[in-house]
């Protein structure tokens, strides 16, 4: 391991350790004889002991092969992590915690090493991963024509308040380091969103930041970010991968000192260029600065959000308090069950302080602050959780209403501007796009490529404003994609994830909750509330309801059940769900797809069924997580006689009434596939 880490047991615990394999090794083949072990975890179990082992491996392998546990085994060795559409993520902690692992910490506490495996999040993984990243990175800069010696690379680094979160991000910069590449690391804990921002912000090559995200607290993870400031993607991620696999040690080779990196402190100072953007989300100040003020409770959830969204909402103006038990930085995510803002649980605590404060809105972020949720005041007092696609629908709303009313937007240029999506998100974004005459592209899932979307209008720039572009002030960028390029709107996907503009290339919380609070403010100004608000939407584009579900088939023997599912779907799809025939079936790894732009939608393990009442189903294996994800999708018109002839009220009861009669069919039909 490079120098400044801890990564082996202590003294007292090397004694006790074995030093032959040979133990080891006749009980690997004994399990795979009597398939206890699965050949690609005892070929992935070889290959990590073979060589100059770490004492910390022999002894977690040794441990749980003496003990049987061969379940635990395969969920650890099976395979080896690939980059997904949010990079690596894998437990950081094992179900069963070795000794070895355990080392000087009590059980209650976080282990003093990371879980042993190759299909985990580790030091071994992290450390192959960040040398497969730098070696891509000599060859592409290499490849361009650079002058010898090759430009030398430099990755930002961010972390989020998981467990072993700070020690990756400091292997990281040593391993990037030690091969020839500067890194700049963050001081402290960062949200996602900031680490994408300052690759940009410092014209990096690339960018990484340690998070799961809103995975329970035994995960943790490695996302990769390019030169663009968008999540990698192909044919870089490909590239990546293949220098990963080609990196069969984590020991790093040491180069002779001048060819070696920097290691740089980044700070305050990268905090307060990206607040100064921040700011320029605010479409009018004036509906935030009304003399009747909103009043705003937010948590952090233990994570990152309260670095920059506390100094920014006072900064823009806004009226709030913070839940103090959730405002310190904690890996275990102690008073929540789990710190995703999709869920109620996560949201409990605001939701009471807002209730004895009086308080008309609730922001929660998730750990590493690229998401939100909310929860608004009704117009009866009540406290009420939206959902992500209606979160979007009413920035993406308001922030093109606003464009237009301020004369940014017109009829003339209307073309130029774009709000994107993702295919499992909501198609209200979409009718409200059509309604302003704006572009609505549709992405896959993951906010990579809707960074894609924004690398690809900012090369579409002349090659002088390119050159200027990130440095250029907001007016003048804005002024800039609407006369060459395209002008970003707004972005967002059913998940909960939002972007307001291009400064930085992936889903931003911080911007997220800015831009819904303006929206809640004007609700305000209006003597609405925001649920009110989002029925005149309704009223006006078309009620549209949507319903997510997900089985969930954890280890190496759910990987299996999912795959099934996945391939069964995509060679044999229903004919019909809940009674109604299915109309359209679309296969994204096996058709070709073109979005409005023309361009070729990347092959994924994807189906959409439509069926002939106009519902969507799309079913897709999550990247993240160990579950197949349903997404149901139900609209009704105006223009349909069912929707003009009822009540608003009776529209959702029976919409919502439906798509839970599907996804009882779907539960069904799931279960009959993998008999």
């Amino acid at each position: 391991m490079p120098q400044g880490l801890q990564s082996s047991p202590t003294s007292q615990q090397l004694a006790a350790m074995p030093a032959d394999l040979k133990p080891i090794s006749a009980i690997i083949e004994r399990a795979i004889a009597s398939a206890q072990l699965m050949k690609p975890a005892a070929d992935n179990i070889r290959a990590l002991l073979s060589g100059n082992p770490s004492p910390l491996y022999i002894a977690s392998i040794t441990e749980l092969a003496e003990a049987g546990e061969w379940k635990e085994l395969n969920d650890r060795f099976y395979k080896t992590l690939a980059f997904g559409t949010g990079g690596l993520r894998g437990r950081t902690i094992g179900k069963i915690v070795t000794t070895a692992e355990r080392g000087r910490a009590a059980k209650t506490d976080c282990p003093e090493f990371p879980c042993v495996g190759t299909n985990a999040m580790n030091f071994y993984n992290v450390s192959r991963a960040t040398q497969g990243l730098v070696a891509y990175l000599h060859d592409f800069l290499g490849s361009i024509g650079s002058p010898s010696p090759k430009v030398r690379p430099k990755i930002v680094i961010a972390h989020d308040t998981r467990f072993f979160s700070r020690e990756f991000a400091n292997l990281a910069a040593n391993v990037a380091s030690a091969n020839g590449c500067d890194a700049f690391v963050f001081d402290g804990p960062r949200s996602t969103p900031e680490l994408s921002f300052a690759v940009r912000h410092l014209n990096a090559s690339a960018g990484i930041v340690i998070t799961a995200s809103h995975n329970p607290p035994h995960d943790n993870g490695y996302k990769v970010y390019f030169g663009d400031g968008g999540q990698v993607i192909e044919p870089h991620a490909s590239a990546i991968i293949a220098k990963v696999n080609a990196t069969k040690s984590e020991t790093v080779p040491p180069l002779p000192d001048d060819r070696r990196g920097k290691i740089v402190t980044a700070g305050s100072d990268i905090d307060e260029a990206y607040m100064q953007r921040l700011a320029t989300l605010v479409l009018d100040a004036n509906v935030i600065h009304q003399p009747k003020s909103l009043r705003i409770v937010f948590t952090p959830l233990h994570g990152t959000g309260g670095v920059i969204l506390k100094p920014m909402f006072a900064r823009v103006g806004l009226s709030f308090e913070v839940v103090e038990e959730q405002d310190h930085f904690d890996g275990r995510f102690p008073t929540v069950k789990s710190p995703n803002p999709e869920n109620a649980e996560a949201l409990r605590m605001g939701i009471e302080l807002a209730k004895r404060t009086n308080a008309d809105l609730v922001i929660a972020t998730d750990p590493d602050c690229d998401r939100i949720g909310v929860a608004v005041r009704t117009a009866s007092g009540e406290m009420k959780l939206l959902t992500g696609n209606q979160i979007g629908a009413l920035i993406a709303w308001y922030r093109a209403k606003t464009l237009f009313d301020q004369g940014v937007l017109h009829k003339e240029n209307a073309s130029r501007a774009v709000i994107i999506k993702t295919f499992v998100t909501t198609n209200l974004l979409k009718a409200i796009a059509e309604y302003y005459g704006l572009r609505c592209v549709e992405t896959l899932t993951g906010f990579k490529y809707i960074g894609a979307k924004l690398d690809k209008y900012e090369r579409a720039l002349p090659a002088d404003l390119k050159r200027r572009y990130r440095e250029l002030p907001e007016i003048e960028t804005r002024d800039a994609r609407l006369q060459y390029s395209s002008f970003y709107v707004f972005g967002g996907e059913e998940s909960y994830g939002f972007s307001g503009a291009d400064f930085a290339h992936d889903k931003d919380g911080n911007g997220a909750a800015i831009m819904f609070c303006e929206v809640a403010a004007y609700a305000r100004s209006m003597a609405s509330t925001v649920e009110q608000l989002l029925d005149e939407i309704f009223s006006m584009f078309g009620y549209f309801e949507e319903k997510n579900g997900s089985l969930i088939f954890e280890g190496a023997e759910g990987a299996t059940k999912i795959a099934r599912l996945v391939e069964s779907y995509a060679k044999q799809p229903p004919p019909e769900l809940a009674g109604v025939k299915v109309a359209q079936v679309t296969n994204f790894e096996t058709q070709t797809i073109r979005d409005v732009e023309g361009d070729e939608i990347p092959k994924e393990k994807m189906s959409i069924f439509e069926l002939t009442d106009h519902t969507r189903i799309a079913v897709r294996a999550s990247g993240t997580e160990p579950k197949i994800k349903y997404y149901l999708f139900a609209e009704r018109r105006p223009q349909q006689a069912k929707f003009d002839s009822a009540p608003l009220q009776q529209v959702k009861t029976e919409t919502r009434l439906w798509l839970d009669k599907l996804w009882e069919s779907l539960q069904a039909d799931a279960h009959k596939r993998l008999i």
